[in-house]
């Protein structure tokens, strides 16, 4: 539809972009002075929907609601337009993009949540808060989802919809807490009532993931120490951010990957966990991680060199990356060292499976059979608070309960 300044709208399909369901992104598309711009409506459909939608004379159902939502995006596009003096796509989306946001649909707020922790640089929580929201459409099959209609028996039919398509406990859980949060987020915000919380004692209760024991014994972790590499190859550097990992209060990738040298002194490691740094500021506590031989040797092998206060400790990041490329950096270094460290725990005679996530465990459970309290563990890993730790450290106690078992029959037998 032309307009002044040489200014067209027009609501295209793209194509171009798959979804894995077989659709493509609804977008509205404008088109100023040659050069076009495409914005996203929150609509996904097949080209044959598309066309329903858009050229049938007299869609019904879900594409006549669906064409009374586009046809809505269309004309406040245009009216925008027309209300400005001199059109600038700058402008526009400033005009167009700040319309209050329907606080009564879920998937408003889960993606309003999710670019304010994309923005944060918490790039990995905000992707997961996007398969949630995802998710959450595929069940109910709408583009909209109100708060109101998220009731337990809501909840129940989706776990159980989820199992049915082959979700594991743990990705349901972390679906769901993402869920409670945005219900929480909401009702802090005043938009939602205190009674409409659907979670908790006598309503739903997300289901907790299976505890699998993931740590290794100190004889294991010496045959991995003593495991012989080659200098400079991919393996030996997986071998040797897993042990730094282990050595150092279990710190995870992402962390290793943040270290500067004016984090360290002659002494120690001090670090804030950067999962926790924007959730915990009031109770944040710095991880402190003493400094031994072992640590100092592998910073010497894989450090930068020089080593400037400011610089990264580790080569994986640099300050040219965007928040999304180290996100993606980082990823791919957690993918390397677990393939070789897997490698190598297989060669070392080692039967159980290895990731950097078990050097965490590791740490603590050596930690806890050496007879540390629950208090310096929680402090070691840097916890908020004492439950996290005993939740955390509960999936290591099955072989300790072995021996004391045995011990209540350790008597004499006639």
């Amino acid at each position: 539809m032309a307009i002044k300044y040489k200014v067209t709208t027009a609501i295209i399909l793209e194509t171009r972009k798959n979804n894995q369901n077989g659709t493509h992104p609804v977008k509205l598309r404008i088109t100023f002075d040659r050069v076009q711009k495409y914005y996203s409506v929150g609509i996904s459909l097949t080209p044959e929907d598309f066309d329903k939608v858009m050229f049938d004379p007299k869609p019904r159902g879900d594409f006549k609601e669906r064409k009374i939502l586009l046809n809505s995006i269309e004309e406040k596009a245009l009216e925008v337009i027309h209300g400005m003096e001199e059109f600038s796509f700058p402008e526009f989306e400033n005009l167009f993009l700040s319309k209050k946001s329907d606080k009564s649909d879920v998937f408003v707020c889960i993606q309003e949540f999710s670019d304010i922790l994309r923005k944060d640089e918490r790039i990995g929580t905000a992707d997961s808060y996007k398969c949630s929201m995802n998710s959450l459409k595929q069940f109910v099959k709408k583009e909209k989802l109100l708060f109101t209609s998220i009731t337990p028996e809501f909840l129940k039919q989706y776990e159980k919809w989820m199992l049915n398509n082959g979700k594991s406990m743990t990705t349901i859980g972390i679906y769901l807490r993402s869920l409670r949060t945005i219900f929480n987020e909401q009702i802090q915000a005043g938009n939602l009532k205190l009674e409409q919380y659907p979670f908790g004692k006598r309503k739903y209760q997300i289901p907790a993931g299976r505890n699998i024991k993931k740590a290794l014994t100190l004889d294991d972790v010496a045959k991995i120490y003593n495991y012989e590499v080659i200098t400079g190859t991919i393996e030996a550097k997986s071998k040797d951010y897993w042990l730094f990992s282990y050595f150092c209060n279990g710190i995870n990738m992402k962390d290793i990957a943040l270290l500067k040298y004016q984090d360290i002194d002659e002494e120690k490691i001090i670090f804030n966990r950067a999962k926790t740094i924007h959730t915990s500021r009031k109770n944040s506590k710095p991880v402190i991680v003493v400094l031994f031989d072992e640590i100092t040797e592998i910073i010497d092998r894989l450090g930068n060199k020089p080593a400037k206060e400011n610089q990264y400790v580790f080569p994986i990041l640099n300050d040219t990356m965007t928040p999304e490329m180290k996100h993606a950096r980082v990823k791919q270094e957690i993918q390397n060292t677990n393939k070789y460290i897997r490698r190598i725990a297989k060669a070392a005679g080692i039967e159980k499976d290895i990731t950097t996530y078990t050097a965490r465990h590791t740490y603590s459970t050596v930690l806890k059979r050496s007879g540390a309290s629950i208090e310096f563990i929680s402090e070691s890993l840097g916890h908020k608070n004492i439950a996290t730790t005993e939740s955390y450290l509960d999936s290591f106690e099955i072989d300790i309960k072995k021996e004391f078992a045995k011990k209540l029959t350790a008597f004499k037998k006639l």
